[in-house]
């Protein structure tokens, strides 16, 4: 059995690679902070039964401008994910809907949750090298 095939270190992956993906998907929305029309985007969240599954599948989601003004998008792990349109209260005159507030909270909770993802990875490789060692 390879590494790589451990439920828990498979799940942890796709955590780390879900939080990797949302933290690019908040900081284009802080980038586009002062774009007209921009609407902030998040990732659907990832739930028990899609780290079992390895992650979301959604089918194919491309990014798409809907303005020549907005930061351009690239192709990354967050269409795999399922990036998606918030649904907001706070909208700005010219249709921004992005509060930077609110985005610098989802920021620091991302870290957070990456960093206890990374630490629970590095403790299940050295449970398994003492294991494989034999003390």
């Amino acid at each position: 059995m390879a590494f790589a095939d451990i439920p828990l270190v498979d799940m942890l992956k796709t955590r780390m690679r879900w939080l990797e993906a949302r933290q690019k998907v908040l900081a284009e929305n802080v980038a586009n902070a002062e774009t007209p029309g921009y609407r902030e985007r998040d990732l659907k969240p990832l739930g028990f039964g899609d780290l079992v599954a390895g992650g979301v599948s959604t089918g194919a989601v491309t990014a798409m401008r809907t303005s020549p003004m907005h930061i351009s998008t690239g192709q990354g792990d967050e269409q795999s994910f399922g990036a998606a349109r918030e649904k907001t209260f706070e909208t700005t005159p010219d249709g921004n809907s992005v509060v930077l507030e609110d985005e610098m909270t989802k920021v620091a909770e991302t870290q957070q949750d990456y960093q206890v993802a990374s630490l629970l990875y590095t403790k299940s490789l050295g449970l398994l090298k003492m294991a494989v060692k034999g003390g």
